[in-house]
């Protein structure tokens, strides 16, 4: 069964999302990360909604949601549009979980408004640290944004002749990808433009990371709000370290983290398994 799509509008952008099925069944939110696209989700949507009304968010600027009228894209902003998406489909306390942003997203949210959720899980979800961009000098992080917003202006998004050399592209950036899951995230994430070649959904602006916006030290005064148990994910071949001693997971009173073998930053395409079993009677309990 596919999922049914529907719009809302947040910040005047309008939005979409997802819809799984399975009324009058507890809601399950799920936030994907970066340059993705909601229906990243199918197989873990599919595999939850047997106890769950799931639905999946796509963010502004990616999937089929509006792009942002000027340059900059801030967890503050997807917070926002998370919070209005919940007013409109969940019943408090709700289930989130999010992958990379997403789960940036989910943590937020969850630190922010703690009695409005009563589990989180967080996949690859503590981003930015590793950027020198998002950490440099304050002037160091304005030039790098203003070159980086020039240079967009100046470069439509890359295009590809065939869904074929879309999906290449895919499996490079993601080796560990299966073809049909890499089939399935390219032809959910490109759109065909006039003559005939494909280019991908996300506004290519969210690569011109915003300057000001995140902050770890901000982080961890919200995460420190977050009263409902907490599961975090991280793929041991991850490009992100494992957070054990980060701030950030010391900030959350009530969490457990799984390092997942064989799993880089994708870890629920990389060990769908793993999250399954770690996730399903985490969120049941």
């Amino acid at each position: 069964m596919e999922p049914i799509s529907h719009f809302f509008y947040s910040d005047r952008l309008k939005l979409q999302f997802w819809d799984y099925g399975q009324d009058g069944k507890p809601s399950l939110v799920l936030v994907h990360g970066g340059l993705d696209h909601a229906r990243s989700w199918d197989w873990v949507a599919r595999s939850l909604r047997e106890h769950y009304h799931v639905y999946a968010l796509d963010l502004r600027g990616h999937g089929n949601s509006a792009w942002a009228p000027g340059a900059t894209y801030t967890i503050a902003e997807h917070v926002l549009d998370l919070s209005v998406l919940l007013d409109i489909v969940a019943e408090f306390p709700i289930r989130l979980m999010g992958h990379s942003l997403g789960g940036s997203v989910v943590l937020h949210y969850a630190g922010l408004y703690p009695d409005r959720v009563c589990k989180a899980v967080s996949i690859e979800g503590f981003v930015a640290p590793h950027e020198p961009r998002m950490l440099g000098p304050v002037p160091e992080r304005l030039r790098y944004w203003i070159e980086a917003v020039r240079h967009a202006e100046k470069h439509r998004s890359k295009s590809y002749a065939t869904l074929n050399a879309a999906m290449a592209r895919m499996k490079e950036a993601n080796p560990r990808l299966s073809d049909e899951v890499a089939q399935h995230l390219t032809l959910h994430g490109t759109n065909w433009e006039p003559d005939g070649s494909l280019v991908w959904k996300f506004d290519h602006y969210l690569r011109a990371v915003a300057p000001y916006g995140y902050d770890v030290e901000d982080a961890v005064e919200i995460y420190r709000h977050i009263s409902c148990p907490t599961l975090l994910f991280s793929g041991l071949e991850s490009y992100l370290p494992v957070p054990d001693a980060d701030p950030r997971t010391q900030a959350i009173r009530n969490c457990r983290l799984v390092q997942v073998p064989n799993a880089g930053h994708w870890v629920h395409h990389d060990r769908l398994d793993i999250v399954l079993k770690e996730a399903t009677p985490f969120l049941r309990e």
